[in-house]
C-alpha cells in the first residue's frame, strides 16, 4: 500500500478521504478527484490549515492567483495554489471561475483599485504587489494615466508592469516593504512575514521559490 506520509501535505493535495487525481497510485485515499480551476477574487485570501476561521494560516493568496479546487463544503474550499503548490482551505466566497488570462502584475507594495479611471472616485478595493489583473484599455484623467481592467475598474498605470517583466534586484524589491506590518503567514503589502517577503521579492525578480526552507 502507498505510504500516505511519503509526500509533503503542504504541497500535495491528499487526505485519507480525498486526494488529487494526479496522486493516484502514490498516496492512499478513499476517493480521487481532478481539481477544478478557479481564481482568487479577494484582495488577500488566508489559506488555513483547517476549514474554520480560527485555524492557523499556512500562507496567503493574492488577487488573481490561480488555484485548483478539490472540495467545497460548508463555506470552505480545499485548494492548491498553482503558483507555488501550497494546499489549504480558503473561504469559497473568495473564488471565481477563470475567464481572461492576466496581463499585468502589481509592482508596488500597495495600490488602490478604483471603480473607474479617476482617483477622485471612492476606492473599490486595494491590491498588493504580486496581484495579477487583466488590462483591456487605457485612460487618462487630469494628467493621470490609468490601466482599465476587464471589470471596468482602474488602477494607476505606473503601479503595474507586464507579466513576464522582472525586477532587476530582489533586494531592492524587498526594501520597498520597509515599515510594512509583520503578519504571521502574510504575503502581501498589507502584512508580511520573513518567508513571505523573500518569496514575493524573488517572484517579482523572476525567481519562484517556496516560502518554507525545509
Amino acid at each position: 500500500m502507498p505510504d500516505l506520509t511519503a509526500r509533503d501535505a503542504r504541497l500535495h493535495a491528499f487526505r485519507s478521504d480525498l486526494a488529487d487525481a494526479r496522486l493516484k497510485g502514490e498516496v492512499a485515499a478513499d476517493r480521487f478527484v481532478a481539481g477544478r480551476p478557479a481564481r482568487i477574487t479577494a484582495s488577500v485570501a488566508d489559506m488555513r490549515k483547517a476549514p474554520r476561521p480560527d485555524a492557523g494560516i499556512n500562507t496567503q493568496l493574492l488577487f488573481g492567483d490561480d488555484v485548483l479546487v478539490f472540495e467545497v463544503a460548508e463555506g470552505w474550499a480545499w485548494v492548491q495554489a498553482e503558483r507555488d503548490g501550497y494546499v489549504g482551505y480558503v473561504a469559497d466566497t473568495m473564488l471565481v471561475g477563470r475567464d481572461l488570462a492576466p496581463t499585468h502584475i502589481v509592482c508596488v507594495p500597495r495600490t488602490f483599485l478604483y471603480p473607474g479611471p479617476d482617483l477622485r472616485f471612492p476606492i473599490a478595493g486595494q491590491l498588493s504587489m504580486g496581484s495579477t489583473v487583466t488590462v483591456t484599455d487605457a485612460a487618462e484623467t487630469r494628467g493621470t494615466h490609468y490601466a482599465v481592467l476587464s471589470s471596468g475598474e482602474a488602477l494607476i498605470a505606473g503601479h503595474l508592469r507586464s507579466i513576464g517583466e522582472a525586477a532587476s534586484d530582489y533586494v531592492a524589491v524587498a526594501e520597498t516593504f520597509l515599515g510594512t506590518p509583520y503578519l504571521w503567514g502574510g504575503t502581501s503589502g498589507f502584512g508580511i512575514d520573513c518567508s513571505g517577503l523573500v518569496q514575493l521579492a524573488m517572484r517579482m525578480a523572476g525567481r519562484n521559490v517556496l516560502r518554507d526552507s525545509d
